[in-house]
């Protein structure tokens, strides 16, 4: 979907496939005849955009055949979709039955991510819609903290695998004329865990195709506060290459019994799901929920809020509530000034089939009117925000 900024710059607003598991070419093929086309005939449009997730095995296929690259981008065009944002974080077996902290692998040390990311690049360059001539895409930021931090040998190899990264993105962009940008999206427990975190290593690279990709699900979970996270960004130069919209869970009273019953039934062994409150002393926190629903670690004096993707336009039922309001203003901050701090917006909830029993969608058809509804509520936001969709 594709809107119109007052300023005239073109915003574009996807869906992250990451939702549907596929690993192969005709895995990604049958999503998009099964879920996008689907979404897409509910919205009512011609065409909308995705935020295409390739695991390694397909990317390679695409890389290795380029007959495959140009029937993906066939099918495509056939079904109404476009491409103008990857998600480049996870690598591989996302849809298996317990992802937890395989999904940090490989990191920014490990010379296969670099290779993944370049190989991501030159894809999305191809995949691009003829009028568009920038892409975008999301990684990993750095590392999970663990064994990272305070390892300046790791840290150095993952700024020289940027650095030779801006330099692939560079030529990229030379041989095509395409402009593919990186961002890198900061996560509770990571090495890059707050957008604060991310303007050391970012400044230190220096390259103006690499970012931040901002979650609004992980900057509510640390509880970034929107106006401070992009003033700070923007003073160091920072760009924001994309923003994923999304939504956290957010308990205000976590001393009730009633309410850490309601938690539990999102704590779920598939997904990391890092919970966070913030205290006077700071931000304490735990690498998952269930950790946090049966310890002592977090306190229960202050508010807790936990990464848990949930869909936008159906927060959970009272004692809980998602951090939709985190997401409208940052949204107003992207996009609702004088000129976008950034044109590529995703809606990234990938946790329809993790969402408790009575929540979870039972078919394909329940999955895509979610889909939509979260899209169309996407849609409201960015017209009340003084954009105008176009055809």
């Amino acid at each position: 979907m594709r809107f119109r900024h007052p300023d005239g710059t073109v915003v574009h607003l996807a869906y992250c496939t990451n939702v549907h598991p596929a690993e192969t070419m005709d895995g990604v093929l049958a999503q998009l005849r099964d879920h996008c086309e689907p979404v897409r005939r509910r919205l009512g449009r011609d065409r909308i955009g995705i935020g295409l997730w390739l695991a390694r095995d397909a990317a390679r296929t695409l890389v290795d055949d380029p007959s495959q690259l140009r029937r993906l981008r066939t099918e495509l065009d056939r079904r109404g979709l476009e491409v103008v944002t990857l998600n480049g974080f996870p690598y591989e077996g996302f849809g298996a039955e317990e992802v937890k902290y395989r999904v940090y692998k490989p990191d920014w040390t490990d010379p296969e991510r670099l290779t993944h990311t370049t190989d991501l690049a030159r894809l999305l360059a191809a995949l691009l819609p003829d009028d568009v001539t920038e892409g975008t895409i999301s990684t990993l930021p750095l590392a999970w903290r663990t064994p990272y931090s305070g390892d300046p040998e790791a840290a150095r190899t993952a700024l020289d695998a940027l650095t030779t990264l801006g330099a692939h993105l560079d030529a990229l962009a030379d041989i095509t004329g395409k402009s593919i940008r990186i961002g890198l999206e900061p996560e509770p427990g990571c090495t890059v865990e707050t957008t604060a975190d991310a303007i050391a290593p970012l400044t230190a690279v220096g390259h103006p195709r690499i970012g931040v990709c901002i979650d609004t699900c992980h900057l509510a979970t640390s509880f970034e506060d929107p106006d401070t996270a992009l003033d700070a960004l923007t003073e160091a130069g920072i760009p924001t290459v994309k923003a994923q919209l999304s939504a956290a869970l957010h308990a205000e009273h976590p001393h009730l019994p009633e309410v850490r019953t309601a938690l539990a039934a999102f704590a779920e062994p598939r997904f990391l799901h890092q919970t966070r409150t913030a205290t006077a002393a700071g931000l304490r926190g735990t690498d998952d929920l269930g950790e946090a629903v049966t310890g002592e670690i977090l306190g229960d004096s202050t508010p807790w809020r936990a990464h848990f993707h949930v869909p936008l336009h159906a927060p959970p039922a009272p004692p809980l509530t998602s951090t939709l309001p985190v997401l409208r203003a940052t949204l107003g901050r992207l996009v609702g000034g004088a000129r976008p701090l950034t044109r590529h917006l995703e809606v990234e909830t990938y946790t329809w089939q993790a969402l408790p029993a009575g929540l979870r969608p039972r078919t394909r058809t329940q999955l895509a009117e979610g889909i939509a509804a979260e899209l169309a509520l996407a849609r409201d936001l960015l017209t009340d925000l003084g954009l105008k969709e176009l055809p």
